[in-house]
């Protein structure tokens, strides 16, 4: 490579970094005047319906904030998932530097849960869900939720996990562009198996920074997100079976 070419990639380079998109989570702790006082009612009920999280084993990302919203009408929670970033994308200018990601869980008239919906890739899944424990397994490096146990084949064809799998290998290119950026993983250099290996356990409700009763959490949001997030869908449809809190 001639120095021409030398100067070229290094100024490309310097460029690219400068222009790439950087994260700025706020530092704790946090002071979001509107969050429920932890003796709250609904902040106690957020906690313990709280779901327990199985990563797959092999994920590199970090999840940094939590914050559980719940609905004034519904008897809805929503578990807005703040994770260090998405494994795709990373270097393209002016994107969203972090993965925000949802979890809705619903409960009846004895606080139990009855239902749950997750946001999968655009999509938001439901299911019925009668155990006590809220569990729910998380996509390696894009951080899409699953009710745990789901049956894969009930996914849509065009977001299946098979797809996903595929996709670590497609877009291996992307992959190494964004750890230009930040610290991340070079590939998913293992087998179908193993990506389909949600084992690492975390949970929810010892990790909740605030938690807030409102129709509208974004205020909520930008204070312990950060000015910049996906700003996700707030609510899924809405049920008959929850229309009274």
């Amino acid at each position: 490579m001639s120095k021409h070419e030398l100067r070229l990639v290094a100024i490309t380079s310097v460029f690219a970094v400068a222009c790439g998109p950087h994260a700025h989570i706020p530092i704790r702790p946090i002071s979001v005047p509107s969050a429920l006082a932890a003796t709250d009612s609904a902040s106690v009920l957020a906690r313990r319906l709280a779901p327990v999280l199985y990563l797959q084993r092999d994920e590199t990302f970090p999840l940094e904030r939590v914050v559980a919203v719940v609905h004034p009408t519904r008897r809805v929670i929503a578990y807005h998932l703040l994770w260090r970033d998405d494994v795709h994308g990373a270097w393209i200018p002016f994107t969203v530097p972090t993965d925000e990601e949802v979890i809705w869980v619903g409960y009846d008239s004895t606080k139990a849960p009855s239902d749950l919906w997750t946001y999968w890739h655009g999509r938001i899944l439901h299911t019925p869900w009668r155990q006590a424990q809220v569990a729910i397994d998380v996509q390696w490096g894009k951080h899409g939720s699953l009710p745990r146990g789901i049956v894969e084949s009930d996914l849509p064809k065009t977001a299946s996990l098979n797809n996903f799998y595929d996709l670590t290998f497609i877009g291996l290119p992307d992959i190494l562009l964004g750890d230009i950026f930040r610290e991340g993983p070079l590939c998913f250099c293992r087998s179908y198996q193993r990506y389909r290996e949600f084992s690492r356990v975390l949970t929810l409700s010892d990790r909740i920074d605030a938690v807030a009763r409102t129709n509208d959490p974004r205020e909520v949001l930008h204070a312990i997100f950060g000015s910049k997030y996906s700003n996700k869908k707030q609510w899924p449809p809405t049920s008959s079976d929850h229309s009274q809190p």
